[in-house]
């Protein structure tokens, strides 16, 4: 038995797809992503003469676009991730991106392998769509993390204009100019929303809706409850911050205290792979005889479902709720 070099060949052409993906989404808008981390991208439309009614519609268009294109039908498996993610690309485009890598997957493939035309086309479509799910996701996934980074220092932010008198459509405002993206441009429309007559605790809560954020959500509640109520806002949101702050202390704690078992999950699940590599490097000989007995490929199939489980049962052990 000799190890196959295909498997390695696959695994480096979706690699190539993914960098692909990035290196055009770079090249593309890779100067402007630049500029907005150093000054939010809310300030620097305002600065170009646009005026604030263009610049909030602008915005409010590129937040829901994605979502708005959920009944295409490849592109609705991973609507909800592009809106998290905020990308630059438009759905038109990046259902065009999933045709252009699912094309140089499968002229890659064609070059590298010898796989049948079917196999090919699926394979090729596989790590089109797969490729760009998972860049997407990745995106997403950072973008979600920095707001949550932000949020309690805005929400602090605004405790302080709070405390010296500001109105809290005014301390929306401090904080949409003083906090960098993403999290500033987000506070920004609903600053310029509120400004133009949306209530402020419902737009709050269609951000944290359309972000799925359940801090937001703790922020949307807390406002809505002030106004129909009452109260001192700035202390329910200094309150607020501290939970945020103290909930991201557990957090670190549970990851801290699961590491270990998460990564002994996957150590457990790789080694066999890595061993059986290893061994037909060394011995490419070693299976012949094993291979010939007819419960070998039903064998191969309950060892490789056994490694699925323990990766299942290892994360569902780990996924502590907090």
């Amino acid at each position: 038995m000799t190890l196959s070099i295909e498997p390695f060949i696959y695994g480096l052409i979706f690699l190539a797809v993914l960098a692909l993906v990035e290196g055009i989404y770079l090249m593309a808008f890779g100067k402007t992503i630049s500029l907005n981390s150093r000054v939010n991208r809310r300030l620097r439309m305002l600065e170009k003469g646009v005026g604030r009614e263009q610049v909030l519609e602008q915005l409010r268009k590129e937040m829901s676009q994605h979502l708005k294109s959920q009944s295409i039908p490849i592109y609705s498996i991973l609507a909800a991730k592009a809106q998290k993610a905020n990308l630059a690309f438009s759905p038109a485009q990046l259902v065009m991106m999933m045709f252009l890598v699912s094309g140089v997957a499968f002229v890659g493939l064609t070059v590298g392998t010898g796989a049948s035309l079917p196999v090919r086309l699926l394979v090729a479509v596989g790590m089109g769509v797969g490729g760009i799910y998972l860049w997407v996701a990745s995106k997403a996934k950072k973008r979600i993390k920095l707001i949550e980074d932000q949020l309690p220092d805005a929400i602090e932010l605004m405790v302080r204009s709070l405390r010296v008198g500001h109105p809290f459509s005014a301390a929306l405002a401090i904080v949409a100019k003083e906090i960098p993206d993403p999290l500033g441009t987000e506070m920004g429309v609903i600053s310029d929303e509120a400004a133009y007559g949306r209530d402020v605790g419902e737009a709050l809560k269609a951000m944290a809706e359309r972000l799925d954020m359940q801090d937001l959500r703790f922020l949307a509640v807390a406002v809505s409850i002030q106004q129909q109520s009452g109260g001192n806002l700035a202390e329910i949101l200094a309150g607020l911050s501290d939970v945020i702050r103290q909930r991201f202390k557990l957090f670190r704690k549970v990851a801290a205290i699961t590491a270990e078992a998460k990564w002994s999950g996957k150590f457990l699940s790789g080694f066999p792979l890595v061993a059986l590599a290893g061994i037909n490097v060394a011995q490419p000989n070693y299976y012949d005889k094993v291979m010939e007995t007819p419960v070998f490929i039903p064998a191969c199939f309950v060892v490789g479902g056994f490694l699925i489980a323990n990766l299942v049962v290892m994360r569902m052990l780990t996924n502590i709720k907090v």
